[in-house]
């Protein structure tokens, strides 16, 4: 599709990742799944092409525009593997964004650099057994110690979490979730090295996602030096709320990828499949299920290039992220389930294609806040908005 938004160098830079992922990914991919988990070298492949930090500033490997990015996030969901989507965007662009925003030019010395070239694996953890998109809710303390941080705690669902180096931690440095109604004030940002005695991880098996390494991880009595907070104390709401429109935003273009491969391999099915003396893409039920979704997937592009091309001129289009992250993912699901249904008892088979996008296309529907969240944003910015002229309204 013709787009106002992709130069041919776009174009070149696609051309490029696609080969890549062919080439060192998709062999694979499938044992990953297996396995729980990505290998190391895979990281240093990625970081050896340049991919682990394009939005980040040109002197730690990136300076790319972002639609660079849209156009590697959205090959990198053409891959069909949740897990690996989850596990390299969060590390290239939720991790890693708090240390190339905030973090101090030590932080990124000897964190983000690391990051980038693959060397290191980034997670980042928020969400808590009792407190997920609640950000106010976040319960793990960072006591100070001296030149230390205390921290105790647990983290739960944390992609990365098996094979992280450290973590992007967010921890309540101050007023307590109690004491504090509004639970903005008192949260800060940490980063924690994997191996710092007091730390235990737990695989969680999920549902999907399979290849992100999904952990709990237990903070007891760990002594974090204090010069590993990001940016200011107790500023870490602000930092989480801002992440997060970018961490939306990247969820719905991994979502617009992983939407056209399905959409690609249902068409391949419905052309090759004969029932009833002829193929499956000659006859109008599934077809016209095919353009329903076809025309949908046409405005999902547009709202989230849209949305991209905001972000890209220096905006946080809130609304945007929350409508494209809301709209994207919710499609997804649609496509798979309508994907699976149309390729019957062939779909439903555990190691389908069909299979794998049913269950990591759920997923995507509540990480970075789930669609109620984005329903609940979307509906009270709109409420806030001028009142039309229809009835009831002032003139």
């Amino acid at each position: 599709m013709r787009s106002p938004y992709f130069t041919a160098d776009h174009e070149v830079f696609r051309a490029k990742v696609r080969t890549f992922l062919a080439a060192e990914v998709l062999p694979d991919a499938a044992r990953w799944e297996q396995e729980d988990g990505l290998p190391r070298e895979l990281w240093k492949l990625f970081g050896e092409q340049g991919y682990l930090g394009l939005l980040h500033a040109s002197s730690v490997g990136g300076g790319r525009d972002m639609f660079t990015s849209v156009v590697f996030l959205e090959e990198l969901g053409r891959t069909g593997f949740g897990g690996l989507r989850a596990a390299v965007s969060v590390h290239a662009y939720m991790a890693t964004h708090y240390l190339a925003w905030v973090g101090s030019r030590e932080l990124r010395r000897t964190y983000l650099e690391p990051a980038v070239r693959g060397d290191s694996v980034a997670a980042l953890a928020i969400t808590e057994p009792a407190a997920g998109s609640d950000l106010a809710g976040l319960t793990t303390t960072a006591t100070p110690d001296g030149d230390h941080y205390v921290v105790n705690g647990t983290k739960t669902m944390v992609s990365n979490g098996m094979v992280a180096d450290f973590a992007v931690v967010a921890v309540r440095t101050g007023a307590s979730a109690d004491s504090d109604k509004s639970g903005m004030t008192g949260l800060s940002l940490l980063v924690v090295d994997s191996d710092l005695p007091g730390i235990s991880r737990a695989p969680v098996r999920t549902l999907g996602w399979r290849s992100a390494g999904t952990a709990t991880v237990v903070y007891d009595d760990v002594r974090v030096p204090a010069d590993r907070l990001i940016g200011r104390l107790n500023s870490g709401f602000y930092y989480l709320v801002r992440g997060l429109q970018l961490e939306r935003l990247v969820a719905a273009t991994l979502a617009l990828g992983g939407i056209e491969q399905s959409l690609d391999d249902l068409r391949g099915f419905l052309r090759g499949r004969r029932v009833a003396g002829s193929v499956l893409a000659e006859k109008q039920a599934p077809v016209h299920r095919v353009a329903d979704l076809v025309t949908e997937l046409a405005a999902a592009r547009q709202l989230v290039h849209h949305t991209a091309w905001l972000y890209d001129q220096g905006e946080l289009p809130t609304e945007e992220c929350s409508m494209a992250k809301l709209y994207t993912t919710e499609l997804a699901c649609r496509l798979a389930d309508t994907s699976l249904q149309l390729q019957g008892a062939h779909g439903y088979l555990e190691q389908s294609d069909a299979a794998r996008a049913y269950r990591d296309a759920r997923a995507a529907t509540i990480a970075a806040g789930p669609s109620e969240v984005m329903r609940d944003l979307i509906g009270r910015a709109a409420m806030r908005g001028p009142a039309g002229r229809g009835a009831g309204a002032q003139r």
